[in-house]
């Protein structure tokens, strides 16, 4: 049994600083007009009370109707975000020194009024804006963004505290960055990085293997600890790559996973700017150097290097804009190609979103006004940015990798190039997921936040460059 009173009172900040329940009349009003005809409300799932709600507040042209029906809804939001600065007391607090009310004012700043889009919005009402239920669950949705929110985050880190699962963390590690955080960051042996290599790649093999199958037909959640049928396969694996060198028992194993994943914790928290360092050593810069810097100059001396590193930068700095503008130029292209073969209108309405989205830094839902949708969910169909991303990060990668071992022939022989090409592609890859990340955050924070990335800002001066 739920409780329906969560759609008609606020949580809010008190002036002491703890949360307070503040009934809504005008909510609670509304919400028993809507589902009057119900006798039992209370035997409904929160799905079949939301989906109403969600459906006025998006497609009602009654402006009382929709405020109200949002009103119900922002309540049941500042109940979730609660819920979730409770659940992150509860499980790191005593190790981060931090209570709920530390984490509150981040996300928790509803004052119970309706307000206009033009003024500055609720961070309850940027969750609302951005949810589809065909996606997610709202509580599911509200976890996820309060987690995401960069204030919050940016809290936690300074607490030494980063929200991701050990098996995420390992998921999304490649071998090559290991070697380098395990060597350069944590100082460990040449034996033990090699250990740990073999153990990452065991578990690619099976863990992440399964879990790239499952997000193929879409049954993901969050990543769960690896089961006793995994660790073993795991640790088949482990020995056959370390030739009986390296091998533990399942149970054993998920002790070294978790080592190996905390190692790798530590490193993020650093890069990141959290309690571990002051500055990060990783982070990309505005001349998009990042890794690629760290490549070396193989048998040159010290002086060599760094003046063969320098001259190479200046090269490679605007292949990296030429190739990235390229890939967008290509994948979008292609995208627009693919909608307008079906529908010629629809493929007019993806450019105007994704100008509206990128370049004017506009919600979902504004941009299905402005481009005659009726939902914000219909809108996210239309645009698939992560798939756009993905494109892009695969086009950029292929076109990167051409050019700057075409670049690296006028510095290295080709005994050294060989050697050098696994360190170029680990290089490249490090900065492009830098530079998707960036866009990533960026496509998830508030829209009144908005604050293009490099990935925007290219993507705009194509779709301007289109229009001439």
């Amino acid at each position: 049994m739920i409780n329906i009173s969560i759609y008609s009172t606020l949580v809010r900040i008190g002036v002491d600083g703890n949360p307070q329940i503040s009934p809504i009349p005008s909510a609670q009003k509304f919400f028993n007009q809507v589902f009057n005809e119900l006798s039992d409300l209370n035997s409904l799932s929160h799905k079949e009370i939301q989906l109403p709600l969600l459906d006025l507040y998006t497609n009602q042209s009654d402006d009382e109707n929709k405020n109200n029906a949002q009103r119900c809804l922002l309540c049941f939001i500042s109940w979730e975000i609660e819920k979730v600065c409770l659940n992150l007391e509860k499980q790191f607090g005593a190790t981060g020194g931090f209570t709920t009310r530390d984490l509150l004012p981040y996300v928790l700043d509803d004052d119970g009024r309706l307000q206009s889009k033009s003024s500055y919005q609720c961070y309850s009402l940027t969750i609302l804006d951005s949810f589809d239920i065909n996606q997610s669950s709202l509580s599911s949705w509200t976890s996820r963004k309060v987690k995401q929110h960069p204030g919050l985050s940016k809290f936690l880190l300074e607490c030494g505290i980063y929200l991701l699962t050990d098996w995420a963390i390992l998921n999304d590690t490649q071998p090559k960055q290991l070697e380098r955080i395990l060597s350069k960051f944590h100082s460990l042996t040449v034996t033990e990085i090699h250990q740990y290599k073999w153990l990452l790649q065991s578990y690619h093999t099976v863990y992440r293997a399964q879990r790239l199958q499952q997000r193929k037909s879409r049954k993901t959640s969050k990543c769960q600890p690896p089961n006793i049928e995994q660790l073993e396969q795991i640790s088949d694996k482990l020995n056959n790559l370390s030739q009986g060198k390296y091998s533990y028992e399942y149970n054993n194993l998920m002790s070294q996973l978790q080592q190996l994943a905390g190692y790798l914790r530590e490193y993020r928290i650093h890069v990141r700017g959290g309690s571990l360092a002051k500055e990060s050593i990783d982070a990309a810069d505005t001349n998009n150097n990042s890794s690629v810097s760290n490549i070396p100059a193989v048998n040159a001396s010290e002086n060599e290097a760094e003046n063969q590193t320098s001259e190479f930068l200046k090269l490679y700095r605007p292949q990296f804009i030429e190739c990235l503008d390229n890939a967008l130029a290509t994948v979008s292209e292609i995208r627009v190609k693919k909608i307008q073969r079906k529908d010629a209108i629809k493929a007019k309405k993806f450019l105007t979103a994704l100008e509206l989205f990128h370049c004017q830094g506009l919600s979902m839902t504004e941009i299905a006004k402005r481009i005659e949708m009726k939902a914000q969910f219909q809108v996210t169909r239309l645009l698939k940015l992560k798939e756009l991303r993905a494109d892009v990060t695969n086009e950029l990668l292929l076109m990167l990798k051409s050019r700057v071992l075409e670049l690296a022939i006028n510095y290295y022989s080709v005994e050294n190039l060989q050697v050098l090409e696994s360190q170029i592609n680990a290089a490249l890859t490090e900065q492009v997921t830098n530079l998707i990340a960036e866009a990533e955050a960026e496509a998830s924070s508030s829209r009144s936040e908005f604050n293009k990335s490099r990935f925007s800002s290219r993507l705009c001066e194509y779709l301007d460059s289109r229009k001439q």
